[in-house]
């Protein structure tokens, strides 16, 4: 771990800030706008952070920021893989063949998420780390993005959490699990993610129904396009859940819509007139870390 160019760092956020147009990130560009590109305010709302806080790092004036802070800052700004490897060695933070790290989102499927704002979508890592959610998906599913460790793959959560499955009916359980185990067991095959090993061990000290689904050996298990979600308020909703998929960063952007005139479309139109307001909160919880919202 190297010492932090503090000046490259602000100077890198500055520039990345002003080319960025806000139709880019799905932003009105109104008719008073002056500043070029994107104002400190909408990339720390992208990055999901403090205004203050961001603009003191764009000033030079921060404490080093966390690689989970620079991740943010980097998906925030639609940074390239190459921008967001330049942005962490600015931090401080290694070297550029720790690209393999699945955090960092691909700017085509960013520009996609921007347009969804009135749909629940999320992208997830291979192992089932929320990445990016909107805000229509943390008031149908909660927020995902706030866990740390282990904790951040809902596979571990699954076999651990009793609050994670609270979002499906229980009789779908069993085949959750075993799809989730089937689909550990295919990222651990392929030996891109070191985590998958540390899940595996994790959950056969702490899951002892994790042992006997990992026993069966099952491969190739998918979720179904149609899902059923239990919501605390709203009751259960039978959705779609269309995949799109990005084979170089092991990501998918998965988006729930329901059938038109359904009793389902109606509570997602509910949902997307509330949105998060004391929605779900006292199952769901909220992030509560700083800097970051």
């Amino acid at each position: 771990m190297s010492t932090m160019d503090r000046a490259g760092f602000a100077d890198f956020l500055r520039t990345r800030r002003e080319v960025i147009q806000p139709e880019a990130v799905g932003l009105p560009r109104g008719r008073r706008r002056r500043t070029a590109g994107l104002r400190r305010e909408e990339v720390a709302a992208l990055a999901d952070m403090s205004t203050d806080y961001y603009a003191r790092m764009e000033r030079g004036q921060s404490p080093r920021p966390s690689e989970q802070v620079v991740a943010a800052l980097a998906r925030g700004l639609r940074l390239s893989l190459e921008e967001r490897d330049h942005l962490f060695r600015l931090a401080g933070y290694g070297e550029p063949g720790r690209t393999q790290r699945g955090d960092h989102v691909d700017v085509g499927l960013m520009r996609v998420m921007a347009r969804l704002d009135d749909t629940p979508a999320q992208i997830i890592g291979a192992l089932g780390e929320t990445l990016v959610q909107t805000r229509l998906a943390v008031a149908l599913l909660g927020d995902h993005t706030r866990y740390e460790g282990l904790a951040r793959s809902a596979i571990y959560r699954w076999f651990t959490d009793p609050a994670e499955r609270r979002v499906y009916p229980e009789a779908d359980h069993r085949m959750h699990s075993r799809i989730l185990a089937s689909r550990l067991r295919a990222v651990l095959a392929r030996g891109r993610y070191p985590r998958a090993a540390e899940i595996v061990a994790a959950l056969d000290a702490a899951s002892p129904e994790f042992v006997r689904v990992w026993g069966d050996h099952e491969v190739g298990l998918r979720h179904s396009e149609q899902k059923r979600l239990v919501h605390p308020e709203l009751g259960e909703l039978e959705l779609h859940c269309q995949t799109l998929l990005d084979p170089g960063q092991d990501q998918s952007l998965l988006v729930f819509t329901a059938v038109p005139g359904s009793e389902s479309h109606e509570k997602l139109e509910l949902l997307s007139v509330i949105g998060t307001q004391e929605l779900g909160t006292r199952e769901f919880g909220t992030a509560a870390h700083d800097p970051v919202r």
